[in-house]
């Protein structure tokens, strides 16, 4: 195959590459973008790695720290059911029972021995 024949076989001929250019080495034209392109990273690869275990470093440190800080809000909140004595709850639903009526308020004002007229009394003035 020699002549005519060779010039009509793809990539062979006295004619340059389809379109007019220059075929490169790797099969790819010069205007085409880099096949390797996703691959560059890896170029820097141990830069890389150090770079995504600061970051993830970086986030346990923060998670650690806020865990760290709820911890602390834990303990310095005062929460009956977990601060008190048993006993005291016992306690307290018995001071939630008791109640001032008002029939007996009156009773006690009126059968009361204090002056209502008398000045008020402040320690440490004579009168």
């Amino acid at each position: 195959m020699n002549g005519p024949e060779v010039a009509k076989t793809p990539g062979g001929g006295g004619t340059p590459g389809k379109e007019g250019k220059e075929p490169v080495a790797n099969g790819h034209g010069e205007g085409e973008a880099n096949p390797f392109a996703e691959y560059m990273w890896m170029e820097n690869e141990e830069e890389y790695n150090r770079q995504v275990e600061e970051e993830l470093l970086e986030q346990e440190f923060l998670e650690r720290c806020f865990q760290e800080m709820l911890d602390e809000e834990d303990q310095d909140w005062f929460i009956p059911s977990r601060d008190l004595p048993a006993g005291v709850g016992q306690i307290q639903q018995q001071l939630n029972g008791l109640s001032v009526s008002d029939a007996s308020t009156e009773d006690i004002v009126r059968k009361s021995s204090l002056n209502p007229e008398a000045k008020e009394f402040v320690p440490g003035v004579k009168y």
